[in-house]
């Protein structure tokens, strides 16, 4: 099915057992250890890899000693540029080349690989192997390097730049201006599980269990990487312990693995160590964003301007997209957006939970915020007055927006209206206590994406699809998409994924993996549904599924009566107009209060509350949960996250759980996350729209908002750390 048309009335409208808060059925398995994630595969005869990581951030290697590692107990190999096939190339979605010559790109780039009996004989021996280097002269800080900083090259989906109207000259007379610069910094994924592989050859097929989010993209990158035929490599990944987006693409434990596995015949199995994570695999950019607002005096916006700057690797034309939610966000009839991108000597900067969004709401809503106080206007009533009636630089109608009623009933629930609008005005013993909120919204994409499901004469519905569940509940929700649409219980419903061997899916990443795998199971259980009413006799438009059975006016027969010894149906699900006709998205809003100490500068954030629309909800419990994890993101965006760049070696220096802070039970208080009832038909045959990276957008502006309510200094640099907030602390009388 391509999604050319409204959705009308279907199988699901009911509401039944999609969207209830049922338990992940995964559950048990990952709370006793039977969920096996990439590392854990068993298999005999294993040996184990250790990579060695360049340390310097850009030259050539001169030598590289390895007969000491090769000695060393238990080694069976040690993988340099000198002995690796050659591969093919691309960008690091195209193609992931390892070890193909003396050249050093960036610290921490793999320039040999050890393989040993085990872990410890593969690290020790990995600490033998001697590289001297010819170091050049690299580019590694942002801000050092944006005289240099061009346009990246842009996608049919995604223009770096826009403009609509005259923004330079209504921003110039507009009666009310605001012009400020906002930073975000280096972000790591920090996801509990490392990537890890196990790979096996069979002859000329590969199987690798890997961990990895899109299996399909990821099983046509090692074929191009290996230069063989896409047929001869299988992925299997059923269970990811947390991606955010580092594991979109294939990293170098895949590459290595499979390589070292191909000339020993024998599996190799490699997990990066976390420090590892931080160089060998992909980061998010950190950004400098100008803000340029103008308006009329009652706060309607006449031009808004928004310029980011981003890094990456010479060879990359990947960009943070900060400001893509300013294109449709906010009503104004002149325009500006901008993306620039500097050329970098560091690792490769990728996609991190909501890419673009994620930081580029931290500018934006906070300078929204910024107008508001020169207008004297509520920051609520400021985005009232700006909502659009059409996409502002489309000119195409939305599927559907609920922004206003998500910041009314925010406030109403928060009580927004006991908050002071002028800082530093409310104590609480030695805190200064603020409030501060924010709008949310993030793109819903779909992809293309396909199903199987089989119903065996058993009673029970096996679903399959080279889909992922990186934690967020996929199982669950197609389980309850299944049971709801052929009238099962969801624990006659087996749910198989991560498998290249499946059909085809779109994987987990961008918010696209319930609405695009959902709808492609919907599509099978439809077609499944017209197979089993045809063969009970039945008019499939009119014949009802429940309880294990199908019933049409008087008549009524058991499933397991009419699937003699199995039945099955593919589905599948693509994009169509409706994503040219219709502008999609997700929104939301944060309200926060934080406590500042007024003598350290500590904050302490006291309460949270998002509020979202987000089309169908496909399970309260798993979509609540996943909204609370984007939050607490959003609170580790705005007060700790930060990889500390060493800008002399290209290095990131607290490169482990440790120093690169993220929060943990104790920063997270009482939170909240709900859902206001909304269905889009244009969105999927579901009806639903993206939750992952939902969360997280604008929820850091809503703390960095919070603080400045509490305190009065307004802090531009992301994280907002106390040593910033010291010096324009008010001091007690």
């Amino acid at each position: 099915m391509e999604m050319n048309s409204p959705v009308g009335p279907n199988a699901l409208d009911a509401q039944g057992i999609v969207g209830k808060p049922l338990d992940r059925v995964d559950g048990r398995l990952k709370v006793t250890g039977g969920a096996r994630y990439a590392y854990e595969t068993q298999q005999d005869n294993v040996l184990y890899g250790f990579v060695v990581e360049a340390s310097i951030g850009k030259g050539t290697i001169r030598s590289i000693e390895t007969r000491a590692a090769e000695k060393a107990p238990g080694v069976a190999l040690v993988l340099t540029h000198r002995n690796a096939p050659a591969q093919g190339t691309g960008n690091h979605r195209e193609a992931h080349p390892v070890l193909t010559g003396p050249q050093v790109t960036r610290y921490g780039q793999p320039v040999a690989f050890v393989v040993a009996e085990s872990f410890e004989q593969a690290r020790a021996a990995a600490y033998l192997v001697d590289v001297k280097y010819d170091q050049s002269t690299g580019k590694y800080a942002l801000r050092a390097n944006v005289a240099e900083a061009r346009a990246p090259k842009s996608s049919d989906a995604q223009a770096a730049d826009s403009a609509v109207g005259d923004f330079t000259g209504a921003f110039a007379s507009a009666p009310v201006q605001i012009d400020v610069i906002y930073t975000t910094p280096l972000q790591s994924h920090a996801m509990m599980e490392p990537h890890a592989t196990l790979a096996m050859w069979d002859g000329d097929q590969l199987l690798l269990h890997t961990a990895n989010q899109m299996l399909n993209q990821g099983q046509q990158a090692i074929a191009t990487t290996l230069k063989i035929p896409i047929e001869n490599v299988r992925l299997i990944s059923p269970f990811i312990g947390g991606g955010f987006g580092g594991k979109l693409w294939v990293n170098a434990d895949a590459i290595l693995a499979a390589i070292a596995a191909r000339q020993l015949k024998r599996p190799v199995k490699i997990a990066l160590t976390r420090q590892q994570i931080f160089h060998v695999t992909t980061h998010r950019s950190d950004t400098i964003q100008r803000l340029r607002l103008g308006t009329d005096r009652d706060g309607r916006i006449l031009a808004i301007g928004h310029d980011v700057f981003s890094g990456n690797l010479p060879s990359e034309q990947t960009y943070e997209g900060a400001a893509l939610q300013t294109r449709t966000l906010y009503a104004g009839p002149n325009r500006l957006t901008r993306h620039r991108l500097a050329p970098l000597d560091i690792p490769v900067a990728s996609s991190m939970r909501a890419p673009g969004e994620a930081v580029g709401l931290m500018a934006l809503e906070c300078a929204m915020d910024e107008l508001a106080e020169k207008l004297d206007l509520d920051p609520i009533e400021l985005r009232i007055r700006n909502e659009p009636s059409e996409d502002p630089e489309k000119h195409i109608p939305y599927s559907s927006r609920h922004l206003i009623a998500c910041m009314q009933e925010g406030a109403r629930r928060f009580e927004w209206d006991k908050r002071n609008a002028k800082p530093g005005q409310i104590r609480d013993g030695r805190w200064l206590v603020g409030m501060g909120m924010a709008a949310a919204t993030r793109g819903n994409p779909l992809h293309l994406s396909k199903a199987n499901v089989r119903l065996d004469p058993d009673g029970t519905a096996t679903v399959r699809m080279a889909m992922t569940d990186i934690g967020t509940g996929t199982y669950t929700i197609l389980a309850q998409i299944a049971a709801e649409m052929l009238g099962l219980p969801t624990q006659h419903v087996r749910v198989e994924l991560g498998d290249t061997n499946f059909p085809q899916a779109a994987g987990s990443g961008g918010s696209w993996g319930a609405g695009s795998s959902g709808s492609a199971l919907f599509e099978a259980c439809n077609a499944l549904r017209e197979k089993l009413a045809r063969t009970a006799g039945m008019d499939p438009a009119t014949a009802r599924f429940a309880d294990s059975s199908i019933a049409s006016g008087e008549q009524s027969k058991k499933l397991t009566d009419l699937v003699g010894t199995g039945m099955d149906a593919d589905g599948e699900i693509q994009p169509g107009r409706n994503n040219k006709d219709f502008s999609q998205q997700s929104y939301g809003a944060h309200f926060v209060e934080v406590g500042v100490d007024e003598d350290t500068g500590e904050i302490r954030l006291r309460r949270m509350l998002g509020v979202f629309t987000a089309g169908r909800v496909l399970n309260a419990k798993t979509a609540r949960s996943q909204a609370i994890g984007g939050m607490v993101f959003g609170v580790g965006a705005a007060l700790q996250e930060e990889m500390t760049l060493d800008p002399r070696f290209g290095y990131f220096v607290n490169r482990d759980l440790a120093e690169y802070l993220v929060p943990v039970h104790a920063d997270i208080p009482a939170i909240d996350a709900i859902f206001l009832a909304e269905l889009d038909n244009k969105s999927n045959p579901l009806k639903s729209k993206g939750i992952g990276e939902l969360g997280i957008c604008g929820a850091g502006a809503a703390i960095a908002n919070a603080v400045y309510n509490a305190c009065g200094v307004r802090i531009r640099d992301y994280p907002i750390t106390l040593d910033k907030l010291l010096s324009g602390l008010p001091r007690r009388a």
